[in-house]
């Protein structure tokens, strides 16, 4: 079905291509659109100055191309994207382009700007060999609450512009402490009048949780307990998916670990166990110039400045449970950090809806094009941006997931919750909407589905129901049915999305799986008895697009021939 959406909105821009005909700068801005189309999901690492937003995106690429010090650099936008080779290219405000040298100091890219100021450069971008690049573009914002206005305005007029639709299909939040300032951003980002399709399209990230425990090996234990009460707080709930505590400056150097610095920690954790514990009590005692003579102090502030406390007490400890060789190591360091959850979430809240988060970005942009410079059929235009977002499916569902953690569905806490589960709000793979375990049995799955579809099925019934309770319930319903047939033999349903029995990749790992087209032919009676039953209990009038006759309005051709003619604005 995704694919079926991103098919339609390519024909929605195509018809207003034609009535922008002569306009140039409406035609350019429409043939952006159609790129944003094509392109990998864009995912924006913002927050506060010193959150470790660069850290976290260095975590993700596995090497460390994102400038980390308070240089020029770190002052303006840097896209980093799929290319076949390494290729840094600056984009000045006044439309010229420029190639940049690539150096590389100590294993880290340096990033020169010449003599390009930032308040001249639009943007960077970084092209970069990486498997973790192929489905997803990773942009590199500046920080938030600067002491220069300027640069907090820059990050605030990209990722939530006042009159046009955002860069960015999503946001990685990221924060040391929640304040004020981190809520007001993120309600910014979230703002109806941006997005009036809207949907809650942010994750939370506490990214330096070992400081929340003074660097104790079980930081983020307690970090999880901090985290835990944000997630369930009301404001910010209505704002992020989730929040996640990580220690990014131990998963970019779990990341990039080197061998000379697996042999220091390998001499640290070999150490007797009174000698160690001593050498890893604090800061200043690791240090000193004459705590341990196998170790120059000069590596050993290296080591301080690459792992922190935190990681070089998690080292010693991974190494002295057996992790005795580098690759070894890298990975427990890299799962202890919390990476490995957070990197699993954005693959399932936002990867696995590219194609939808991407469409829902370009329709958001085309309703600001037709406003800001309204072409004859701007009334057609809208009308055919609305059917659309009213009967694509899988834009419902993001619009009732924001609804229920927002102003509410009508429905009481119990059934709002199994609702959000079900569209998909704890992630879109098949069992987590079910609320089972991933290596839930297909007997479970088909249960489960089977017990949910009838569940809100005859709640959907009830003459009790408000508007926005009977709408929300119409789209519960329909996403049941997708996951009884997703749950069954094939996995394929008529009208409904193909849901994976497992979750889908996370970043960078693998292509997306598309939709197999429609072949009934053989389909065990068990599918055939539920589609009649849908289309039974969907033949009468309802909200949210249908039509009296069962014809939904998205099977609609959107010819822009079907376009009526101009109407008198002042009638």
């Amino acid at each position: 079905m995704s694919a079926r959406l991103l098919q339609q909105t390519r024909d929605l821009l195509e018809a207003a291509a034609d009535h922008y005909a002569g306009d140039a700068l409406a035609l350019e801005r429409i043939r952006g659109m159609r790129d944003r189309l094509e392109e990998p999901l864009r995912v924006a690492i913002a927050g506060m100055v010193k959150a470790g937003k660069s850290t976290l995106l260095n975590a993700i690429i596995g090497e460390e191309v994102a400038p980390t010090d308070a240089g020029e650099c770190t002052r303006v936008i840097i896209w980093y994207r799929h290319g076949a080779t390494p290729r840094i290219t600056m984009q000045l405000r006044d439309g010229e382009s420029q190639s940049l040298p690539i150096r590389r100091i100590d294993g880290r890219l340096q990033i020169e700007l010449g003599e390009a100021t930032p308040d001249e450069i639009e943007r960077i971008v970084v092209e970069w060999p990486s498997s973790r690049l192929r489905d997803v573009t990773l942009i590199d914002t500046p920080g938030i609450g600067s002491l220069s206005t300027d640069i907090s305005a820059r990050s605030a007029s990209f990722l939530a512009p006042e009159t046009s639709a955002s860069s960015a299909d999503a946001i990685v939040y990221l924060t040391r402490h929640m304040h004020s300032a981190d809520l007001g951003f993120l309600s910014a980002f979230h703002d109806p009048a941006v997005t009036p399709s809207r949907t809650v399209n942010a994750i939370a990230v506490l990214s330096r949780a070992d400081e929340i425990g003074a660097g104790r090996i079980d930081a983020l234990l307690s970090a999880r307990g901090i985290a835990e009460r944000y997630r369930n707080d009301g404001t910010l709930r209505s704002l992020a998916l989730d929040v996640v505590p990580i220690a990014g400056l131990l998963a970019q150097s779990a990341r990039t670990l080197r061998e000379h610095e697996f042999d220091a920690l390998l001499r640290l954790a070999r150490l007797g166990r009174t000698a160690r514990e001593r050498m890893l009590v604090s800061v200043d005692r690791f240090v000193r110039t004459d705590a341990l003579p196998d170790i120059p102090p000069e590596e050993r502030t290296r080591l301080l400045e690459r792992f922190g406390m935190f990681g070089l007490r998690m080292a010693a400890a991974s190494i002295r449970a057996g992790h005795e060789d580098a690759s070894a190591l890298a990975d427990e360091l890299y799962r202890r950090s919390g990476m490995d959850e957070l990197v699993h979430l954005v693959g399932g809240q936002f990867r696995s809806r590219a194609d939808v988060l991407k469409s829902s970005s370009v329709l958001t942009a085309l309703r600001a094009l037709i406003v800001e410079r309204p072409p004859s059929a701007a009334g057609f235009l809208a009308g055919a941006i609305e059917r659309l977002e009213a009967n694509a499916h899988e834009l419902r569902e993001l619009a009732v997931l924001a609804a229920a953690r927002t102003s509410g569905i009508g429905l009481p806490r119990e059934q709002s919750e199994d609702a959000e589960r079900l569209i998909g709000g704890s992630g879109t793979d098949l069992p987590s909407r079910l609320g089972l375990d991933a290596d839930a049995s297909a007997e479970e799955l088909h249960g489960a589905a089977t017990e949910a579809l009838r569940r809100w099925r005859a709640l959907a019934g009830s003459p009790l129901l408000d508007r926005a309770a009977a709408e929300a319930c119409d789209v519960v319903v329909r996403t049941c049915e997708s996951l009884v047939v997703a749950a069954g033999p094939e996995s394929v349903g008529r009208r409904g999305v193909r849901l994976a029995l497992r979750a889908e990749p996370a970043m960078g790992g693998g292509q997306q799986r598309e939709d197999p087209r429609d072949d009934r032919e053989g389909e065990p009676a068990e599918h055939e008895r539920l589609d009649e039953e849908a289309e039974l209990g969907h033949g009468e009038e309802r909200e949210g697009g249908r039509r009296r006759d069962g014809v939904h309005d998205e099977d609609r051709d959107l010819d822009p021939a079907r376009a009526p003619a101009p109407v008198d604005q002042e009638r």
